[in-house]
């Protein structure tokens, strides 16, 4: 700890009452003010994601990309925000490039129909999903945000009308690419099967934007609630109990949302709290007893679904059993990435490594996302099943 330069023992010494003393020399009255070492002398603005930041801190809990770390030297801020911009850029054009070009090299060599547009299907699903998850995890989080005591009195700014618009705009981009697809206008999409559920869907997510834009953003769960129920039917067409089907997927979709969603939700709320660990700590805690029967409910739900819609025969052979594979892989990894950050968070005070590890989980989970919605894009494997 420093107390300012030393002064010059050759300078002159000013007079009593003479004024302000020279650079260095302080009065012997005067307390020490402590500095950090390396501490900037103007606060750097450090936006991120355009969250609120705190005005005051309890102290430092170590998180990667804190002002006065990597500004150090002085920086005004720009080198933090540069590398997390460049992240979130490769990282979308990455989720992009696997969704438009995933759908083909899934069915590569497996004999199936090409479905056309099934990549720009599998963005626009993408879409869809995320501004889902997103939107369902602004109404999950802030309840578990209430509870922790002597928390900062400050809160994220809400995604949930932006989400909700997104996964209109998807919905409807999937009508106007089903009615070039078919040959039939707008009005005439709306009468088929796919036409119509994806109006409702469309229609969904703008009742749940308006919603979140109003007083009282909670309404926005019955919109969603039908948004969920829509896309469940959606995706289950065939002719063997779609129902049971149907049932299974607004479990699993509404599970992976809150998942997901929820801890995109919390890991912005632990970064403006970074100067209180001990309100992070008991945040990403509580989310952690949430989110353990979330994940029993999606491996519950993924596996009879699997076991339903997959036949074993074509587990290899088949877009959609490769790309389950896949899923089931970047599963693996969430879930060995969220036991170890449990593990940090019960063994540490300071939450800085099992942010850093939630931080983690949540790309992988991004990568979920994109998978899934391949996955509602490639044909049923019933089709090139040999088996009765």
């Amino acid at each position: 700890m420093f107390s300012g330069p030393p002064a010059d023992p050759a300078a002159p010494t000013p007079p009593t009452g003479s004024g302000t003393p020279p650079t260095g020399a302080r009065r012997a009255d005067a307390p020490a003010v402590a500095l950090p070492i390396g501490a900037p002398t103007v606060a750097p603005a450090v936006a991120v994601t355009a969250d609120l930041v705190p005005s005051s801190g309890e102290g430092r809990s170590g998180y990667e990309g804190e002002p006065g770390r990597e500004d150090q030297g002085g920086g005004s801020g720009r080198s933090s925000r540069l590398p997390l911009t460049l992240s979130l850029a490769v990282a979308t054009l990455l989720a992009l490039l696997v969704a438009v070009f995933g759908p083909g090299l899934a069915a590569r060599g497996t004999g199936e129909l090409r479905i056309p547009g099934a990549g720009l299907t599998a963005v626009l699903r993408t879409v869809l999903f995320a501004g889902l998850a997103v939107h369902l995890g602004e109404l999950l989080a802030p309840q578990l945000v209430r509870p922790v005591t002597d928390r900062p009195r400050t809160a994220v700014r809400s995604w949930s009308v932006c989400a909700a618009l997104a996964g209109a705009g998807a919905a409807a981009g999937q009508i106007v690419q089903l009615a070039a697809a078919s040959g039939l206008g707008i009005t005439q999409t709306y009468a088929t099967r796919n036409g119509g559920l994806l109006l409702i869907i469309a229609n969904g997510f703008v009742a749940a934007a308006l919603c979140a834009a109003s007083k009282r953003p909670a309404l926005a769960l019955a919109p969603l609630a039908v948004v969920i129920g829509a896309e469940a039917i959606r995706a289950h067409p065939e002719a063997y109990s779609p129902e049971i089907g149907a049932a299974l997927t607004v479990v699993h979709l509404t599970a992976a949302s809150l998942w997901t969603g929820g801890l995109l939700y919390v890991l912005r709320t632990m970064w403006l709290w970074r100067g209180s660990p001990v309100a992070a700590r008991a945040l990403l805690g509580r989310y952690a007893r949430v989110a353990i029967w979330l994940y029993v409910a999606l491996a519950a739900t993924g596996t009879v679904s699997t076991l339903r819609r997959l036949p074993v025969d074509v587990v290899f052979t088949s877009a959609y059993g490769r790309t389950l594979l896949v899923k089931l892989a970047l599963m693996a990894v969430v879930s060995l990435l969220a036991l170890a950050a449990r593990r940090r968070m019960l063994r540490d005070d300071d939450p800085a490594v099992a942010h850093r590890l939630a931080r983690r989980e949540q790309v992988v989970l991004g990568a979920v996302v994109v998978v899934s919605a391949i996955l509602t894009v490639v044909p049923d494997p019933h089709w090139i099943s040999l088996r009765p």
